[in-house]
């Protein structure tokens, strides 16, 4: 088992777990999750490839989260013209994570008729990838944005370090659906009543490096024998890290400190608590209530469906309905005395 604090060692799932590589001083994340990624995808009758893209979506969105320290809410978000043309998610410096997915149907059809073998150019198409930190009203809000560049999420993220961070950063994402072990698809919307042995719910997983520059800066580097010792360390450490399979980031029944253990043993791995993560929207009866009062009422009306006397919104993130008839519509425009 690795060193260091084991508190919530227990866990398994919806969780992140910060790691060092003691030798060559660089950090790390492991981010897994289960029921809280399963609750996100299943809210929502995403296809197989869309679901995916953004289970992974909403790791990175978490691996984000746990190093660039703030408070307050991290998003990320893919804007493009192919047939996944949206995805976003978002963390709360308190753990709460959501997300979404738009697609056009008949894009994507077109896409799926051969193997997807680079997701990024087949799928999403041309486009950007934004990262945002809103503190809080009186703060200003962080936000980097890049093209969508190479063949994988991953690869993106790999090219918004290179662009904006500058520094340098590996990172592997994986998402799918898994069967649980015990049948039970791991507590997950898609367990089924009976727990049947083919019950399988979704999960994702994620693994981030990051080998911060010297004090100074790269330009200030000095290539002296214990500059090239901690490239040489860098380097090694992403290869090992390179060996994990897509299987291993999802499994059920691998402990995040096992993990970190077969992959980093060789050059020594310190494990640190772990952070928990849950599936949390921020949407409610009453936001949605202002949002309309806060529109003509003439204009909300129009809203209704043809034949229905009800104004329907759904949450784009968790699929929640709230529905408002004429009399909930008429209390919201009631002079308040």
């Amino acid at each position: 088992m690795p060193e260091g604090d084991t508190t919530g060692a227990g866990a398994v799932d919806d969780l992140i777990q910060p790691f060092q590589i003691e030798s060559h001083s660089l950090r790390g994340r492991l981010v897994r999750l289960g029921p809280a990624i399963d609750a996100i995808l299943s809210a929502h009758d995403y296809p197989e490839p869309v679901a995916t893209l953004l289970g992974e979506t909403v790791t990175l969105a978490a691996l984000f989260a746990d190093a660039m320290k703030f408070e307050g809410i991290l998003t990320i978000q893919t804007k493009s013209d192919g047939p996944v043309n949206l995805l976003v998610a978002d963390v709360t410096s308190t753990g709460d994570i959501r997300g979404y997915a738009g697609y056009d149907a008949d894009k994507l059809e077109a896409a799926l008729a051969g193997p997807v073998e680079a997701p990024v150019p087949m799928l999403l198409g041309s486009g950007f990838l934004a990262f945002t930190v809103d503190q809080g009203p009186r703060t200003e809000r962080y936000q980097g944005i890049v093209e969508l560049t190479g063949a994988t999420l991953a690869d993106c993220a790999h090219h918004y370090f290179r662009q904006s961070e500058q520094l340098d950063a590996a990172i592997q994402l994986a998402a799918g659906r898994v069967a649980d072990a015990n049948g039970g698809a791991n507590g997950g919307a898609n367990g089924g009543a009976n727990g049947e042995a083919d019950a399988r719910a979704w999960r994702a997983g994620g693994l981030m490096l990051q080998h911060l520059p010297p004090e100074g800066g790269k330009a200030e580097h000095n290539w002296d024998m214990d500059a090239q010792r901690d490239i040489d360390g860098w380097r090694e450490t992403v290869v090992l890290m390179g060996t994990v399979k897509g299987d291993e980031l999802l499994r059920p029944r691998l402990p995040p400190h096992d993990l970190l253990y077969r992959l980093f043993h060789e050059v020594g791995v310190r494990a640190f608590r772990t952070k928990a993560l849950v599936h949390s929207c921020r949407c409610s009866r009453e936001k949605v209530s202002n949002t309309l009062a806060s529109l003509p009422r003439a204009e909300v009306e129009d809203c209704k469906e043809e034949g229905s006397d009800e104004v329907v919104v759904t949450c784009q993130f968790c699929n929640a309905c709230y529905r408002f008839d004429d009399e909930a519509l008429a209390a919201l425009y009631e002079p308040e005395g």
